[in-house]
């Protein structure tokens, strides 16, 4: 009967544990017995499993946090490229855009003015052409005043500008002066999307009155996001271009990796130095502004190590148990290094050697069995 309440216990145990890397436990205190013996039925049950010190390649790391954020270009605040009212728009928060579809149109008196002074100098530029052309030509046969003949050089050759000025102008609102006539002034002028990309801001409603300097809207591609880390000054020397970053975001489990593309060159005032990092796998469903926890790959070592799951954590130290012989097995404190790829560094010792059989599945199941018997003392 001792036996069957036994492997209750140990499944009870299983099912509470929840973690098999290494980690602090929650238990009062630690068995004072070290070897403890299982029947074959209780392995069967708890599926034990050994496996033996191998090498592995193991990195160092450094802890940092940040967020993910895109690139200055592609992020983009549209503004009115002069004072006007908001005439349109169906823009909202998430809305998908394309480079050159409308996001808003804006009216105002003088939009029309300038078309109408484009049109204006365009007509007297003409005269001013044709004059001049005239007036070089007397000037050639000595017919008339050199002075004439400089002072219509002037009117057209200013004209000119005055034409070119406004035609830029007319470009900036994305109006075609070519398309122009006298007789069909455009009412209001389109503002479009310069990028692919989503509508993150919008700070206007149709009426609003919209200076050049205010922002309307803010538009975010996020094809190319990237990873903004902070790191210790303290770590800084460590960290180089090119190592492998491992990091988790706030709302996700799985985890990404990235590579440091730039390191800052300035030490804020709390110490701490950004770092640039482009993903390794982009996902344009990524969120600009999404917290992340990461681990910056260092120096790679080839160390003995064995697979994290072997390892228990016990009131803040950690264990692992050798099979003696198929039914008996030994509690070992043990320091660990760095972990990964599902490996931990098992650090220098002489009660571990590679011929010991450590085991892997069962390893917590083992540690509760342990303590029940400590109890039962």
């Amino acid at each position: 009967m001792k036996t069957k309440y036994t492997i209750i216990y140990i499944l009870i145990f299983v099912w509470g544990c929840t973690s098999n890397s290494p980690t602090e436990s929650k238990e009062a205190a630690i068995p004072t017995q070290d070897v403890i013996e299982l029947s074959s039925e209780e392995r069967a049950l708890i599926k034990l499993q050994t496996t033996t010190l191998s090498q592995q390649t193991i990195s160092s790391t450094i802890k940092a946090s940040g967020m993910l954020d895109v690139p200055p270009n592609s992020k983009i605040s549209l503004s009115a490229p002069i004072p006007a009212f908001v005439k349109h728009t169906s823009m909202l928060q998430g809305t998908h855009v394309h480079k050159g579809d409308v996001v808003v149109q804006l009216q105002h008196p003088d939009f029309i003015q300038l078309q109408q002074d484009y049109l204006e100098q365009k007509s007297q530029l003409a005269y001013l052409e044709a004059e001049n052309t005239r007036q070089q030509q007397l000037a050639k046969d000595n017919i008339n005043a050199q002075k004439t003949a400089q002072q219509a050089k002037a009117a057209f050759e200013s004209a000119q500008a005055r034409v070119k000025g406004l035609t830029a102008k007319l470009k900036l609102l994305g109006v075609n002066p070519s398309t122009l006539s006298s007789g069909e002034l455009l009412q209001w002028f389109d503002v479009k999307s310069p990028i692919d990309g989503y509508i993150t801001q919008v700070n206007v409603n149709i009426g609003s009155f919209v200076n050049p300097t205010e922002v309307m809207f803010t538009l975010v591609n996020t094809e190319h996001l990237h990873a903004e880390l902070t790191i210790f000054e303290k770590d800084v020397s460590k960290v180089a271009v090119g190592q492998k970053v491992v990091f988790t975001l706030s709302n996700e489990t799985k985890e990404r990796t990235a590579q440091i593309h730039l390191i800052g060159r300035e030490i804020k005032a709390d110490r701490s130095v950004q770092i640039h990092c482009h993903l390794d796998k982009e996902d344009r469903n990524l969120l600009p502004g999404t917290f992340l926890k990461a681990e910056i790959e260092t120096d790679a070592r080839t160390v003995m190590s064995v697979p994290t799951e072997a390892i228990v954590g016990f009131e803040g130290a950690n264990y692992i148990f050798i099979a003696r012989d198929s039914a008996t097995f030994e509690c070992i404190k043990i320091e660990v290094g760095a972990h990964e790829n599902g490996y931990t560094e098992i650090m220098p010792t002489n009660s571990i050697t590679e011929k010991d059989n450590i085991v892997t599945t069962g390893a917590y199941a083992l540690l509760g069995k342990l303590k029940n018997a400590a109890e039962e003392e």
